[in-house]
């Protein structure tokens, strides 16, 4: 990628490169597009608050038991964790100038280790029903099965934006609006703490 292209992605600029006037986003665009990842977070955040207090209200009963959680859970935070550092760290080249090439590298990075994540859910769902623990089973696993499924959903979306940004950062003569970046990122680190959440939720009450 010519320098024309990797210098004005650290400027104020929000679309690259700068004389492609049709690409570029508006001030109030820009706060069009913040405030809209926003309230998918507030909505993301709102629902699981939602199931967060059924498993409250449901746990009080007396058929409540309790999982042994499979212990691929904790690799899959571990890739989660790392798929977040990795995506803040083509961010942090994007904004630096160091060329889209190379911010594109840790974002197909990013992406490989979310679908890392994705397998390691699969795996865990695997387990418990190995061990003869299904989704109708007990009330406790039906949280569970529901709670990393709703996740596991959410980030797919991440994946297909992830997806997107890598494609778009392989082809020679781009255009790529800040604004998308920021807000994936922005969606991704959430999905990452969303999960540790989660984890600890299973941990003390499924």
């Amino acid at each position: 990628m010519s320098s024309s292209i990797a210098a004005p992605i650290s400027s104020q600029a929000n679309a690259l490169p700068p004389n492609e006037a049709a690409a570029r986003v508006t001030p109030s665009a820009r706060r069009t597009s913040s405030s809209g990842i926003w309230v998918g977070v507030f909505a993301i955040t709102m629902s699981f608050a939602a199931f967060t207090s059924a498993l409250f209200v449901r746990e009080g009963t007396a058929d409540w038991s309790h999982l042994v959680l499979p212990p691929i859970l904790y690799v899959n935070t571990l890739f989660l964790l790392a798929s977040s550092g990795t995506l803040e760290i083509a961010r942090r080249n994007l904004r630096a100038g160091a060329g889209m090439p190379k911010a594109g590298a840790w974002v197909a990075l990013t992406l490989l280790l979310g679908l890392g994540f994705c397998a390691g859910q699969y795996r865990a769902w695997l387990d418990l029903r190995e061990q003869g623990i299904y989704l109708a089973t007990h009330p406790n696993s039906s949280f569970f099965y529901v709670l990393t499924s709703m996740h596991a959903l959410h980030v797919l979306a991440g994946l297909l934006a992830l997806a997107y940004l890598a494609y778009r950062l392989a082809i020679k003569q781009c255009v790529i609006r800040r604004t998308i970046f920021d807000n994936t990122a922005v969606y991704w680190h959430f999905m990452a703490v969303l999960w540790i959440y989660l984890l600890l939720l299973c941990r003390m009450k499924l």
